[in-house]
């Protein structure tokens, strides 16, 4: 919970909203395309079965004052191999109706707390396509730092194109009281883009 956000696991009342965010070609421009309802319900069973068998992975992202989900965000494993892998990444999705409130940064901040806290990690990871500004501001915003060596190509699906992308990096120690970068004299900002 943050303060203006609830965070938790997938409900069957859920799976509507999510449909419509999948379906969103503009939501879903950077993550493989649109999804049809089944893709989607299979999507959502999926974070439901990692959460309880990890305990970790994407969840229901909700205002605090709604039960309805106005996005996802959580830690999981990459499903495909790549020159950082294995490693646990943090990723999100919302609804277009609940950008630019900075709710994905908010969200993403309790679930990194959670991932150096909770479950000791040291070190989380964050990708992307390289279009995609609007995710590499979050990642900055939370104190990630981008890995030029880190950059790869990712396909999705077994026949979808290759797609160049960027990988950003935080450790334990980087996370600051309130979930930005602790600046310890290093004048970058997690930027380098």
């Amino acid at each position: 919970m943050t303060e203006r956000l609830v965070l938790r696991p997938w409900e069957p009342a859920d799976f509507d909203a999510v449909r419509a965010w999948h379906a969103d070609p503009v939501v879903m421009r950077h993550l493989g395309g649109v999804l049809d309802s089944a893709c989607s319900d299979a999507t959502v069973r999926r974070w439901t079965a990692e959460l309880e068998s990890k305990g970790f992975g994407m969840l229901a992202v909700c205002l605090a004052d709604t039960a309805r989900p106005i996005g996802t965000v959580g830690l999981g494993l990459p499903a495909f191999d790549s020159h950082f892998t294995p490693c646990i990444e943090i990723g999100w999705r919302l609804d277009r109706g609940a950008w630019g409130r900075g709710y994905a940064t908010e969200a993403a901040r309790a679930v990194l707390r959670d991932g150096f806290d909770r479950l000791g990690l040291a070190e989380i990871v964050a990708f992307t396509t390289r279009q995609n500004t609007g995710s590499e501001r979050v990642m900055s915003r939370l104190g990630m730092r981008y890995d030029p060596s880190g950059d790869f190509v990712r396909r999705f699906g077994p026949n979808g194109p290759e797609i160049p992308s960027v990988l950003w990096r935080i450790r334990a120690g980087d996370l600051g009281e309130d979930g930005a970068r602790q600046q310890n004299g290093d004048p970058g900002e997690g930027g380098g883009v």
